[in-house]
């Protein structure tokens, strides 16, 4: 385990305080001027259990960052409720919960490339990669010409999400979309 500086931390970063694991969410430096010394104000949520917390830490303090272990990884098929992964290195195979995915199944065909976070052998996160290429499954008719306009419409793609699109996408067409904010990006 590496210390570090409680002026080091940053949102992101993961941190083991209290015999748990913390994300930091966000992290602010306060001076109290007079007899107050300088502290940081940490904003952290427990991996476990996804409670969320405030802590302070004096400047000088020293902080456990958690060690993380990252592996690729190759998303299979989804199995009722739960989404089996790949290890590329062993071919092992793991299957995790829908509710551990937190919204990030409808990014997911099969086949596709994964990073799934793991602390002490436990999977604790995984990361999409930055955009996925999926089929518009539904969406109203296309209207031609209709290039420059700042108007979106609904549109559902294969694996159940829905984006909104500009008018001239239709139904088939495939389409590039960035998987940290969910909007559509491109024609693929």
């Amino acid at each position: 385990m590496a210390k570090v500086e409680a002026v080091g931390i940053r949102p992101g970063n993961l941190l083991e305080w209290d015999k748990r694991v913390w994300r930091v969410l966000k992290s602010y430096h306060v001076h109290v001027g007079g007899r107050g010394g300088a502290f940081m104000q940490v904003e952290m949520k427990d991996i476990e259990t996804g409670t969320k917390t405030n802590q302070r830490f004096r400047t000088e303090d020293k902080v456990e960052r958690a060690f993380v272990d990252p592996r690729d990884m190759q998303y299979l098929y989804q199995d009722g409720e739960s989404y089996v992964f790949m290890d590329k290195e062993n071919y092992e195979q793991l299957s995790l919960p829908a509710e551990f995915l937190e919204g990030q199944a409808g990014y997911l065909l099969p086949n596709t490339e994964v990073q799934i976070n793991f602390y002490n052998g436990r999977a604790i996160g995984i990361e999409l990669p930055p955009s996925v290429v999926l089929t518009v499954a539904d969406t109203e008719p296309g209207i031609k010409n209709s290039t420059a306009t700042n108007s979106f419409k609904p549109a559902k793609m294969e694996t159940g999400i829905t984006v909104q699109v500009p008018p001239f996408i239709n139904k088939g067409e495939r389409i590039k979309i960035d998987t940290a904010e969910g909007t559509y990006m491109e024609r693929a």
